[in-house]
């Protein structure tokens, strides 16, 4: 097996943790479902989460990978109580990764073409109506849809090739630096266009009659899921980060400073978007489609609206990309420490299989569009999404809360020596009870709720 290597720097470490949170469920849906259940108010409640249910978990996921040194695919093999099953966790995270990966590349290949769209003037002078046509043209054409999936992956696993250090630490940070530049500078455009005022009351004066609107329950429910999801706890794409730092730190101090940063751009997307979308009388809460439809017809008609969009959609594929990257990262882990493979052969053997589990999502929007496993109008990335966002990702984290608290586990006592060992933060040992016995059920609460609101 090859030596593991570390992180060059502690900043390293933060920036690309911190990129692996950063992904399209900050840039694209929390933006919509802000605008959809009122705006500030549903902020608030979401921070608010963020801190009772991301942070805890995430500490876990760090605390089992430093301490196994090794992926999800065999920190539960070295650290389980010996005669013990909890390895068989180990396939909830391997699958989990795979499985976002088989739409997440999709996605990201989206952005990818829009920059080239938006900077060509492919969206100039046309119709709200041809401006959507656009996209659905796009999901149509499978050649074209299989081109960029296939750029994302390629560049992806080619950052991955050149190491930990030199490549995914170096590229992320370069990547996580240009993407806080563009984010502020499209913050700085859109505040300052006329008529924005009315969207950044919207944002940051919090008024819960508007989200009453649509049930105060609901608007819960969607601030506890997203602030779940947000961050991908449960898969252990956290967990390999963890296993490459010194125990020089603590880490709940190290996990609150990576969700203030997913946290910034979260919130800075908003300020991006609600000021433009009021400014030209655009609804901001109409869904997935706000970023490929409704973007770009506020694009249009803001002046300079072809740059302005052009670096909104270098932020948005940078904030893909990153995600992409630290998840690539992970899958060659687990080959290297399941089968002792080199990086070099985890990389070839995954790249193949990647391109080929990617390729049911792009079809999906084309030449498999008859299949809708989830009822009518859904598609197979509608499943895959299904499978890991109401699925894995709530048992994977289930799973990680039982097993850093249990007797019958890892324990408590290793889990908390291993959290606090270092300098910083101390994971509050007040916390005990809540996340042995109140935090599981909140998440198979998540999972219920998840259920019940898609098949009932």
């Amino acid at each position: 097996m090859e030596k593991r290597e570390t992180f060059a720097s502690r900043l390293g470490f933060i920036l690309i943790s911190a990129g692996c949170a950063i992904g399209l469920g900050n840039v694209w849906r929390f933006p919509y479902i802000t605008g959809k259940y009122g705006g500030a108010a549903f902020v608030l409640i979401y921070l608010c989460f963020l801190v009772i249910l991301g942070i805890p978990i995430m500490v876990m996921e760090f605390s089992v990978g430093r301490a196994s040194q090794r992926s999800a695919a065999r920190s539960f093999h070295v650290l389980e109580p010996k005669g013990t099953k909890w390895h068989l966790a180990s396939y909830v995270a391997i699958a989990g990764n795979y499985l976002l990966m088989m739409f997440y590349t999709t996605v990201g290949g989206w952005m990818l073409s829009y920059i080239v769209k938006m900077a060509a003037g492919t969206f100039t002078n046309l119709t709200p109506d041809e401006v959507g046509g656009v996209f659905n043209n796009m999901l149509a054409n499978p050649g074209e849809m299989t081109f960029w999936m296939v750029i994302t992956v390629v560049v992806s696993f080619g950052v991955c090739s050149m190491g930990l250090r030199n490549g995914v630490e170096r590229i992320n940070k370069a990547m996580m630096s240009l993407l806080f530049v563009i984010l502020i500078a499209l913050c700085i455009r859109s505040v300052t266009l006329d008529g924005a005022a009315e969207g950044l009351k919207f944002y940051l004066v919090p008024d819960f009659s508007k989200m009453a609107e649509n049930g105060i329950g609901e608007a819960v429910y969607a601030a506890m899921g997203q602030s779940f999801f947000t961050l991908s706890l449960g898969i252990g794409a956290m967990a390999i980060f963890g296993s490459y730092i010194s125990k020089e730190r603590r880490l709940t101090g190290e996990c609150i400073n990576i969700c203030i940063l997913d946290t910034t751009v979260a919130l800075l997307s908003g300020l991006v978007i609600f000021p433009a979308c009021f400014a030209f009388g655009v609804d901001p809460g109409e869904g997935p489609g706000l970023v490929f439809v409704t973007l770009p017809n506020v694009f249009n008609q803001m002046p300079g609206g072809r740059l302005w969009g052009s670096l909104f959609f270098v932020f948005m594929s940078f904030a893909a990309l990153s995600t992409v990257i630290a998840v690539f990262e992970n899958i060659i882990s687990f080959a290297i420490d399941l089968w002792g493979w080199s990086r070099k052969k985890a990389i070839l053997v995954n790249l193949a299989v990647i391109l080929v589990l990617s390729m049911p999502c792009v079809l999906g929007f084309n030449v498999l569009s008859s299949i809708q496993p989830l009822g009518a109008g859904t598609t197979i990335q509608d499943l895959e999404d299904f499978i890991i966002s109401n699925n894995l990702l709530p048992i994977g984290s289930v799973l990680y809360l039982l097993f850093c608290t249990s007797r019958y586990g890892w324990g408590w006592k290793s889990f908390i020596a291993e959290a606090d060992a270092g300098k910083g933060v101390k994971f509050p040992k007040w916390a005990r009870f809540y996340v042995t016995y109140i935090l599981p059920i909140i998440v198979i609460a998540i999972l219920i709720i998840s259920y019940i609101q898609k098949f009932a």
